[in-house]
């Protein structure tokens, strides 16, 4: 009895193990790909100043392609495996956070795309360090202001208690060349309203407004636009307090001129209204208005 029991269990564990051997097999077929891997530190952009204005910038993400197809999005700095080996094409564009939200990144259209030929190793990492964009040749600069001209493009409205003022270019509120943008508002019912001098032809493509902010006040900005011969006031984004840092943002305008049916021309404003008494301060600069 003993003999057979025996049997039975030599008889099952040896079909127990041909079977997982033939599971591993399965599993496991073909070819076995190591990834090789691509290590970005970073995206900088360079600029013409006088064509493009500012260098700074807010590009935080890689979108990764190889020879077209896309790997991922990766948040920089990144490493991260590709599986492919041997010589192909690399292209990254620059993400960024559309209006300044976290959860809404995109490759920023108006960056052009980085390409180059790249051998790729099998378990070995390329180091591409920090690469470098521009913008693209289609990009059109619809509007652009620094503040260091003699002449400024942004106006103080009727109904604006405060009006613009220019930063000493030895101050430490200046954040970049020779001036900033500045209003204070000390009192209750002190009020900020500013639009841009000139007024703007809606595009057909995609459409965003780049600056530059420091503010310890909720900044609405918005855009007028003309319908039929009436002008409609339309916010868009409300800037929150940045505790006394610089920040970059790209405000995407593209869907709101392209909402109202016979709209034709806009221009972009700037408001805010002190209802505390408390002393507010905002600061302005590098705004670029870009289309194709």
């Amino acid at each position: 009895m003993i003999c057979r029991k025996l049997l039975h269990t030599l008889v099952f564990s040896s079909i127990l193990l041909l079977l997982l051997a033939q599971t591993s097999c399965e599993k496991f077929s073909g070819s076995q790909t190591i990834p090789a891997y691509l290590k970005i530190d970073s995206i900088a952009l360079t600029t013409d100043y006088s064509t493009q204005g500012t260098a700074r910038h807010n590009i935080v993400d890689a979108w990764v392609y190889i020879d077209g197809n896309l790997i991922g999005t990766f948040q920089l700095p990144a490493t991260f495996p590709v599986l492919a080996e041997g010589t192909h094409t690399l292209m990254v564009l620059a993400g960024v956070k559309k209006d300044g939200i976290a959860t809404t990144r995109i490759s920023f259209p108006f960056y052009q795309a980085i390409t180059r030929t790249v051998n790729l190793v099998p378990d070995k990492i390329l180091d591409l360090k920090t690469l470098s964009t521009t913008y693209s040749a289609k990009t059109k600069f619809m509007w652009k202001e620094d503040f260091d001209d003699v002449a400024l493009t942004l106006d103080t409205m009727r109904g604006s208690t405060v009006k613009i003022q220019l930063t000493p270019s030895d101050s430490p509120l200046t954040y970049e060349g020779l001036h900033s943008a500045i209003a204070e508002l000390d009192t209750v019912g002190a009020t900020f309203a500013a639009v841009s001098h000139g007024t703007y032809t809606i595009p057909s493509s995609a459409a965003f407004l780049e600056m530059n902010f420091n503010v310890n006040a909720t900044l609405e900005v918005g855009v007028y636009v003309t319908t039929y011969g009436i002008v409609n006031q339309i916010p868009i984004i409300y800037l929150n307090p940045t505790n006394n840092k610089w920040k970059k943002i790209y405000i995407d305008l593209t869907t709101t001129l392209n909402a109202y049916t016979g709209a034709t021309k806009f221009r972009v404003y700037y408001y805010y209204k002190n209802t505390t008494g408390t002393h507010y301060t905002i600061l302005l600069d590098n705004f670029k208005l870009l289309s194709f």
